[in-house]
């Protein structure tokens, strides 16, 4: 039975989508059967592999709305062990239209439980916003994987999020779990960045990931290519942090499998969210001190997620 992972920050620009593309074809590349559902409209995770837009293809909104069978919508995503339910435009009329309806909430995790026996691993990239999207993608998901960007501004979205994560297990989801926070965009030549993981760290522990995803300019070019990055330039630091990212959700899956429990997510509730706001006003002390650091950050080695 497929472990369900929804990919969201409510902050955008934070490398949601290019982890789900990445994360998901490292994962299959494992020969762990992968399925990625694009429930953003904006379509980005669709259009990164290699399916440009098609109004005539169907959607994650026929199958939401129109009770189209989902096998209709899977797509190969041209990655051995890897599918794709593709969004598009329509999505947007689809946050709106589930207002009205009969467990609009849980939408999404009904298509989800009858295809979750094909596969390892379904990823939910997630728009940044919380709507009805988002509340489908968390009611339908067994954990969240929180990608942050290591800068201070990211860090004040922090204690927010958990908040919001902690009113969804009482009400929607009781058994929503912390997959890993994701420190992305990460630059050690800067103070800021070694501060804010170091901050990160410090106050969630275990929840974060070791491996760190750092800015990298193969990262940035793989999707105009149509590809993930590990099939645009395996041998890129992008491709092996995504590759060992994959590894470790792994090694956690067997882990809490071999214990018979999940994952520490012991801080998801109101004392993380003071630890976040903490991490920030500690990031936010070596903010002068980085200014110098950033002035060269820039250079043709970098490039945003």
């Amino acid at each position: 039975m497929a472990r369900v992972i929804a990919i969201t920050n409510q902050k955008g620009g934070v490398g949601k989508t290019t982890t789900a593309v990445n994360l998901g074809a490292s994962l299959a590349a494992s020969e762990q059967r992968t399925l990625i559902i694009d429930c953003d409209p904006q379509g980005n995770t669709t259009s990164a592999l290699g399916f440009p837009k098609d109004p005539a293809r169907r959607t994650l909104y026929q199958a939401l709305m129109l009770d189209e069978p989902i096998d209709r919508i899977i797509l190969d995503a041209q990655v051995d062990g890897l599918d794709i339910i593709p969004s598009d435009k329509n999505l947007v009329g689809a946050a709106v239209e589930l207002v009205n309806l009969e467990n609009r909430e849980y939408r999404l995790k009904a298509l989800v439980s009858g295809i979750q026996a094909r596969y390892n691993y379904i990823l939910i990239d997630c728009p940044p916003s919380l709507d009805l999207l988002t509340l489908n993608a968390l009611a339908a998901s067994d954990s969240v994987l929180v990608p942050i960007q290591c800068e201070y501004l990211a860090l004040e979205g922090v204690s927010e999020l958990l908040d919001t994560l902690m009113r969804l297990r009482r009400t929607i989801n009781p058994s929503l779990a912390i997959e890993g926070i994701l420190l992305t965009m990460y630059d050690d030549r800067t103070t800021l960045s070694k501060q804010v993981a170091a901050d990160l760290r410090s106050f969630f522990g275990a929840q974060v990931f070791e491996t760190v995803i750092p800015r990298n300019v193969r990262l940035a070019e793989a999707p105009s290519h149509g590809m993930p990055v590990m099939f645009y330039d395996i041998h890129s630091k992008g491709a092996e942090s995504y590759i060992q990212l994959a590894k470790e959700v792994i090694a956690n899956a067997q882990k809490r499998v071999g214990q018979g429990i999940e994952r520490a997510d012991s801080g998801a509730g109101a004392d993380s969210g003071s630890s976040a706001s903490a991490a920030a006003a500690g990031a936010g002390s070596v903010g002068s001190a980085s200014t110098s650091d950033d002035s060269g950050s820039d250079g043709s080695g970098s490039s945003t997620i």
